[in-house]
């Protein structure tokens, strides 16, 4: 298979912050194919839980076994679980998944603090551990999970138990640098990082979750798959859209290009040498880039365009230029763009023109004699009739 197949199992959040809604968004971003078994529906938004109603445990396994039984699975991760009957007939029921990866993420409070799983689900959550590659606990809920007082304590613990691999997750604790650790039956890893000032926090658990499935079917270790899952979770807390008025969702939307999927390399910055340093930031600013670095200083600059991607320009007074290289910036309507543009004086080489191998290009030239490309492709970009067969 070219995708890796995840199934989640996990309850549904109506305000698609965290549960199943999260955990597709990350799936989708980082390329892989989602598929669910509902463990729960709830009534939530980034203020609370209003009602929850679990999901029939024949009604789980019914939906983990079509898929698969038709699409199969590359990985398995855990979520919110709607009663201890239903942990344990999940549990046995992924017994049968010998060497898929299964991670489960204890999930027993909402980040706004309501309660998503009774005493008696959580005494039967260590079946779940039984069968779990990985357990990703947040502090409260790692004590919940053990007798020990020491975090540390606790996760080994839970390891000898249970003969998986525990994540304590940091984020409860307090002050602004934060510990992950990796507790393995044979090493410990661990993660340092600043806390990001954010108040969108919903349905990190769920996401680092999602991620680390997403890297373990695509064959990474369990360290690899863990580092690269916290970046994903550290760069859409970065571009939270701020929704909500409460703990508000994470910016899966804009990852992709940061963590991407498989093991191409992704093509996400361009450094332009121009001339003069006031006079190009003005002109890429025009064109409509967000500037997000300005170092005049350092005759630096840094714009992000729409997707992620990102532009840069260092100023050199001495450089010759040479355009052989043409930048392209596509825009939905290219047309319209061109208008806007002229309309603000900035000159064009020539406007939109339709292009025999399918692109519609207007070109133009930077203040230091650089060639840009506005253009409008569509599909036929990655996927011209003439694009050679795999």
């Amino acid at each position: 298979m070219t995708i890796a197949r995840i199934l989640i199992i996990a309850g549904s959040d109506s305000g698609g912050g965290a549960g199943i809604q999260a955990d597709i968004k990350t799936v989708t971003m980082l390329g892989g194919h989602a598929m669910t078994a509902i463990t729960a529906i709830t009534a939530q938004n980034t203020l609370g839980v209003t009602a929850v109603h679990p999901v029939p445990a024949e009604t789980i396994l019914a939906q983990i076994d079509a898929v698969a039984d038709d699409i199969g699975v590359d990985a398995i991760k855990i979520g919110m679980i709607g009663s201890a009957f239903s942990a344990e007939v999940i549990a046995d029921r992924l017994a049968r998944f010998e060497g898929i990866p299964i991670v489960f993420d204890p999930v027993m409070v909402a980040t706004s603090g309501a309660p998503l799983a009774d005493d008696a689900t959580i005494a039967a959550f260590g079946r779940l551990m039984d069968v779990a590659t990985i357990v990703t606990p947040n502090l409260p809920e790692l004590k919940r999970l053990s007798s020990e007082g020491d975090e540390v304590n606790a996760a080994l613990a839970l390891v000898s138990a249970h003969r998986c691999a525990v994540l304590i997750k940091g984020g409860h604790e307090e002050g602004d640098a934060l510990a992950d650790a990796l507790i393995e039956e044979d090493n410990i890893t661990s993660w340092q990082g600043q806390r990001i000032a954010t108040t969108s926090t919903h349905g990190t658990g769920c996401t680092l979750a999602s991620a680390i499935a997403m890297f373990l079917a695509e064959g990474h270790s369990l360290t690899q798959a863990v580092g690269r899952a916290r970046e994903f979770v550290r760069v859409a807390l970065h571009a939270a859209p701020g929704l909500g008025g409460g703990a508000g969702p994470l910016g899966h939307a804009a990852v992709r290009l940061d963590v991407g999927p498989g093991s191409m390399p992704r093509m996400n910055q361009v450094t332009m040498t121009v001339k003069e340093y006031a006079k190009s930031v003005i002109f890429y600013r025009t064109l409509g880039l967000r500037q997000i670095v300005d170092s005049p200083e350092n005759a630096y600059a840094r714009f992000e365009t729409g997707g992620g991607a990102t532009l840069s320009i260092q100023a050199d007074p001495d450089e010759t230029i040479s355009p052989t290289t043409a930048i392209y910036l596509e825009c939905d309507d290219i047309d319209a763009e061109v208008d806007r543009l002229a309309r603000l004086g900035v000159p064009f080489e020539h406007g939109p023109r339709n292009q025999p191998w399918m692109w519609r290009e207007a070109r133009l030239r930077d203040p230091s004699g650089n060639t840009i490309f506005l253009y409008k492709a569509g599909e036929n970009r990655r996927f011209p009739p003439w694009r050679i067969a795999e």
